[in-house]
């Protein structure tokens, strides 16, 4: 599949960029929810200036990807010591 040019617009500017067309629902989903959080903190802080609020959705996304990410590992070693116990039990089954 080839590149689609598009724009996305985050607060009054225009971003044009080059993506992939299996990826353009999900980009244009992405700009379209950084939009509702600027507007969110806008209105429950009373937040008017553009590089704050760009900066609050910035670090909210951080932390959002540090918790996956924190979960994805607990997950993965959660998931290895189940194996582990199985794999014991199967030995000690067969031995």
């Amino acid at each position: 599949m080839g590149d689609l040019s598009i724009k996305i617009k985050i607060l009054d500017r225009e971003y044009p960029m080059k993506v992939k067309l299996e990826d353009e629902p999900k980009i244009r989903a992405i700009g379209k929810l950084i939009n509702e959080r600027i507007r969110g903190y806008a209105h429950r802080f009373k937040i008017d200036d553009k590089q704050d609020l760009l900066a609050m959705v910035a670090f909210d996304s951080l932390m959002e990807k540090a918790k996956t990410e924190d979960n994805q590992q607990m997950e993965h070693t959660h998931l290895l010591q189940t194996l582990e116990e199985l794999h014991a039990k199967i030995d000690h089954n067969i031995g």
